[in-house]
């Protein structure tokens, strides 16, 4: 009997049912070696030798698996084909001591025709991408290990840096600068709502152009000029000047990538990175979804003819291209021998299949309905315009109606449809009313989920494997948070540490080299890097910067106690501001003697009386990981609390 090892119990329950009784499935439970906790475990005098151990949750799993591996006729190692299987196969070979070139299969879905064909070609373990994987947790390592304690020193304690993560945050904080300079400026839009007179069917056009010139965006700065423009057009005649016509057609997005589905679950149904990665996990495991850490846009030709066997038995032919549609990855980097994120099968309906977990359905759902429509016609839509003249000034109106749906017919794209009258050039047409509406400029939108993978992406920042890695961390480290519009804002412990990192290492908090170093790992990946090279390329430098920044730090200036007027309701000495991990708080200035602590909340936070004691105030509070809450003042002596703001029904949302 030959041994199957994969990572997880659920895949291995579901290779189970396609191998015959002649194989063995066991799961290694993801990782069965790492670095350690406790020290850097990485030996930088001689190559940044890894020193790996056994982690004491995976010593149980180990030893099983060495008796089985001792007593099977052979082992296969059928680990996930990205760099993270790949090093887990690596070290499980050492772990178990396999001789040779140990049998290493892969498969892009966990079908029993893919699988079946993968044990018909074995191949033996990529070295490439196991250095490439160890490059990174290796840097990684090096940057949270040694400039963590900078933070400590400079900051306070329990503060972490990460060479990613820290860019992101970056982002975050410096959109926020942007957003907190910002000053809004005024506009004037000006409507007119017109009528056909024979037909007498109203439409509404904006103003588009001015002595023949378009308006400058974003639209007419005084509202003496809105105020004159309106007087003369009351006394104007308004005439259709043009008129015209076309068919417009929109094509369907390509099936997904990580990335583009992280994105749009998050849009559609407000799923977070981390949760969509979780549910694509299952789906993928239990044989429903190809893989799904992927940055490639191809497709089998074998799913492409099922997609369009489905696509002309349900929707008929009009619905069927005439020849399968491919899609080019506009990436460099993209893995090419890569599927996109598709169903296994395309014929199983999201109404066929029962999953215990509803959002699981609903992902699945995505992911079906963006294969089916990326094999479908274009959408056809006819278009019409029409510029009405009056005075020196012009008018536009737009009108759009669906005239194919085409891939829409499970995709749907929104759009406004919009019907205008068929009125002649050099018609006259009534004016009903002029609508001027006062606007201002608006600063750029905080990032939520969706747009700041799309920006690590296009960017060049992480992988597929690590966008939900980078938004978890940065948050567990409260660092950001989420506001009710769930979009990100830096924490004041954030902003602190971003400040910190970039006056004192630009060239890590930098983008571009960030990207150097993500196009580095790629190199050590495709064999054209030598990964101890790149790491002391950067470890050199990084090194001796740090060396001369620690020995001259400075608590930053920020983080001097402020006095304050309140009393420390435990022993009567003034309460002072200090800056902990979670922001400002109030701590009694008697410390360490007296050990009292409070939260500090602005008069606007607090919501009436608490209805449990009667005595203390309501007022908005925060959990560890930044989720707001309301409580009373008086706790721990009043333990009233709740997700609720008081006077609604609705919940407060992350």
């Amino acid at each position: 009997m030959k041994l199957v090892i994969v990572e997880s119990p659920t895949k291995a329950k579901t290779i189970t049912k396609f191998l015959s009784k002649d194989f063995q499935v066991e799961s290694s439970f993801g990782h069965i070696r790492d670095l350690p906790k406790s020290k850097i475990g990485i030996d930088v005098e001689h190559g940044f030798e890894p020193h790996y151990i056994i982690p004491v949750k995976s010593k149980k799993v180990a030893t099983s698996l060495k008796k089985l591996a001792a007593k099977a006729e052979g082992v296969i190692l059928a680990t996930d084909e990205d760099r993270e299987g790949e090093a887990i196969a690596w070290h499980l070979s050492k772990v178990l001591d396999l001789p040779g070139d140990p049998e290493r299969i892969v498969f892009h879905e966990i079908t029993e025709e893919a699988l079946k064909e993968s044990l018909k070609k074995p191949r033996t373990i990529n070295m490439d991408l196991v250095d490439a994987q160890q490059a990174r947790r290796i840097l990684d390592r090096l940057v949270g290990y040694e400039l963590s304690p900078f933070l400590w020193k400079k900051i306070f304690r329990g503060l972490s840096a990460g060479r990613v993560q820290s860019v992101a945050l970056r982002l975050i904080v410096e959109r926020e600068e942007e957003i907190r300079k910002f000053k809004p400026e005024g506009y004037w839009l000006l409507d007119a709502v017109l009528k056909d007179k024979s037909a007498k069917e109203e439409f509404r056009a904006f103003l588009y152009k001015v002595d023949g010139k378009p308006v400058q965006k974003p639209g007419i700065k005084d509202k003496a000029d809105m105020d004159e423009i309106v007087s003369r057009l009351e006394k104007a005649k308004f005439e259709i000047s043009d008129a015209s016509s076309k068919e417009y057609r929109r094509n369907p997005l390509p099936p997904f990538t990580t990335s583009t589905m992280q994105q749009e679950a998050n849009r559609r149904l407000r799923f977070s990175a981390k949760q969509t990665m979780m549910l694509a996990q299952r789906l993928y495991e239990n044989g429903f979804i190809t893989y799904m850490r992927t940055d490639s846009l191809n497709l089998s030709a074998e799913s492409i003819t099922a997609g369009r066997k489905f696509i002309k038995e349900e929707f008929g032919e009009k619905y069927l291209l005439d020849s399968p549609r491919f899609f080019k990855n506009k990436s460099k980097l993209a893995q090419e021998a890569h599927e996109a994120i598709r169903p296994t099968n395309p014929l199983l309906h999201p109404d066929k299949i029962k999953l215990e977990d509803a959002k699981e359905s609903k992902l699945y759902d995505l992911i079906w309905r963006r294969f089916i429509a990326s094999q479908m016609p274009q959408a056809v839509f006819d278009t019409k315009s029409l510029e009405i003249s009056a005075d020196k000034y012009i008018f536009k109106s737009n009108g759009i109606a669906l005239k194919f749906d085409g891939f829409q017919r499970v995709w749907s794209q929104e759009f406004e449809e919009k019907t205008l009258p068929d009125i002649e050039v050099g018609k006259e047409v009534s004016l009903v009313k002029l609508e001027p509406t006062e606007h201002f400029t608006e600063p750029p939108a905080r990032y939520n989920e969706a747009s700041l993978i799309k920006t690590l992406e296009t960017y060049g920042i992480g992988r597929p494997s690590t966008y939900a890695p980078i938004i978890s961390v940065i948050q567990t480290r409260n660092y950001v948070i989420k506001n009710k519009d769930r979009r990100f804002e830096p924490t004041e412990t954030g902003e602190l540490v971003n400040k910190v990192l970039v006056e004192n290492f630009p060239e890590i908090m930098d983008i571009q080299f960030t990207v150097k170093m993500e196009e580095g790992l790629d190199g050590v990946a495709e064999g054209k890097e030598n990964w101890r090279k790149l790491i002391g390329d950067f470890y050199e430098p990084f090194s001796k910067e740090l060396k001369e920044k620690y020995e001259s730090v400075k608590k930053e200036e920020t983080l001097a106690p402020q006095m304050t007027d309140e009393k420390c309701d435990k022993c009567g000495r003034p309460m002072v501001i200090k800056v902990g991990r979670f922001g400002k708080f109030l701590a009694c200035s008697g410390f360490p003697e007296c050990k009292n602590t409070k939260s500090i909340v602005k008069p606007s936070e607090k919501f009436g009386p608490c209805p449990k004691c009667g005595e203390g105030e309501i007022r908005l509070k925060k959990t560890k990981k930044g989720r707001i809450f309301y409580g009373c003042s008086r706790y721990p002596d009043c333990d009233w609390s709740s997700w609720k703001k008081p006077g609604t029904a609705s919940e407060e949302e992350e």
